[in-house]
């Protein structure tokens, strides 16, 4: 396995002849549950739940695609880029029960969770060989999912994600230009036009794009300005609460939909590489917004998922909201 980087787009991609098919374990008992009798390398357990010994856990993924052991050795292959695939990977186990998900789980073991995640991002950004730590969620056969236990994953790379970078770069652009946020003005011109609001709920909002991906696309950002999630959530840990409310509303509106999903936090990359050539570190925490996205995997519109520079959304963003806001859903 190594990495190689794509020289037009300037992506990083793992590849190799022994990646492991991506397909939900069938296996005869859970690695994750409490009572496994093979349990995970664990990494660190979160708190306690009544009748538990932990609430959230990250562990060693039990097929790593990076490792941490080694040096990232970058070289060069003729005009192309090389470099093994240092980091980390981890998967970051939501619940102790097998049946409790993010729309089923209170919204407490919820908060449970996003302060694991929080915590874990915290720890490896500490870390100068990690440029950035990606949090995901593949659920369903036609998104992926890897495991039946309630589970994210966590990645520590030693490069910013293509999709990351677009984002920082435009974000520097437009605060340079207007001196503020373009999230917070995004979320100012929701509010006030509510075409595309799905909920609002304490200090976080959920809307679905103006200009989306895929039908149903939806993202949920803070109203009060931060760009690392993870500060936000270990200085203001009474929010997660709230924040994993939305998250347990949202996705149960977008499974009245389809139950296969990605979801995906963007938070600003490790401060320890400020690049001296690099211009959107100079305004990094004052022009970047951490948010998560979700984007719903429908079978029937297969085609807005193939790769190409203009996607494609047979369904408007108001029409997806009016949708997802009728959706009968728990409280």
């Amino acid at each position: 396995m190594e990495l190689r980087k794509d020289p037009i787009t300037r992506s990083w991609v793992i590849t190799g002849d022994d990646v492991p098919d991506n397909v939900a374990r069938s296996e005869s008992f859970c690695r994750f549950c409490p009572d496994s009798r093979e349990p995970p390398q664990l990494i660190a357990n979160f708190s306690g739940m009544p009748g538990s010994p932990w609430s959230a856990r990250a562990v060693v993924h039990p097929t790593a695609l990076y490792h941490i052991e080694g040096e990232a050795t970058r070289r060069g292959d003729g005009i192309y880029d090389r470099m093994r695939p240092i980091g980390a990977h981890e998967v970051l186990v939501e619940n102790p029960s097998h049946d409790r998900n993010l729309w089923k789980a209170t919204d407490l073991e919820i908060e449970q969770f996003l302060l694991l995640a929080a915590q874990r991002v915290q720890d490896l950004k500490r870390d100068g060989l990690f440029k950035y730590v990606s949090i995901y969620k593949d659920y369903g056969t036609s998104a992926g999912q890897e495991f039946g236990h309630p589970a994210s994953q966590l990645t520590a790379t030693t490069f910013v994600p293509r999709r990351v970078l677009y984002e920082l770069r435009a974000a520097r652009e437009y605060f340079e230009s207007k001196e503020r946020c373009v999230f917070c003005d995004i979320i100012s011109q929701e509010i006030k036009q509510d075409l595309r609001v799905i909920e609002i709920r304490g200090d976080f909002i959920a809307v679905c794009p103006y200009a989306p991906r895929v039908p149903y696309e939806s993202w949920i950002l803070p109203r009060t300005h931060e760009a690392a999630f993870e500060r936000f959530a270990l200085n203001r840990p009474g929010t997660m609460r709230d924040l994993g409310s939305l998250l347990r509303r949202t996705l149960q509106r977008i499974r009245t939909i389809t139950e296969d999903f990605h979801l995906v936090l963007h938070t600003s990359p490790n401060s320890l590489h400020r690049s001296g050539n690099l211009g959107y570190w100079k305004t990094i925490d004052e022009d970047y917004h951490w948010h998560i996205e979700i984007m719903p995997v429908l079978a029937a519109k297969a085609k807005s998922y193939t790769f190409k520079e203009v996607y494609y959304s047979p369904l408007s963003s108001e029409t997806a909201v009016k949708r997802l806001r009728d959706a009968k859903i728990e409280p």
